[in-house]
């Protein structure tokens, strides 16, 4: 089983922006229908992407800093890090192919 790391405000730098590959960060919260939805295809991600993509949680209501600083107002909102830097942001409850598209984009 493909392991998803859950970061918050304290471990973001060392675990996200750190990172030596790419990484897939779901902001989500434990009452956000949509979020709970798209559970499933993120944690079939993190299985598929193994190796090439570090996939992680954030809960917004126990780390509200990180998501501030990212502009993230709407949940689920699931942001693709390079280096550090904002590659791609989807938000909502996308569907598996538009995740898909934008790892690949990032990946490629």
């Amino acid at each position: 089983m493909a392991t998803i790391t859950q970061v918050g405000d304290d471990n973001f730098e060392a675990e996200v922006l750190r990172s030596g590959l790419p990484v897939l960060i779901d902001f989500w919260a434990p009452w956000c229908g949509p979020c709970k939805s798209i559970a499933p295809i993120i944690e079939e991600l993190a299985r598929e992407y193994e190796g090439r993509l570090k996939v992680a949680k954030l809960n917004v209501d126990e780390n509200p800093g990180t998501p501030s600083r990212y502009g993230v107002r709407g949940i689920p909102n699931l942001i693709i890090l390079k280096g550090g830097a904002v590659k791609e942001q989807l938000v909502g409850a996308v569907p598996k192919s538009r995740l898909v598209n934008a790892i690949e984009k990032v990946l490629a």
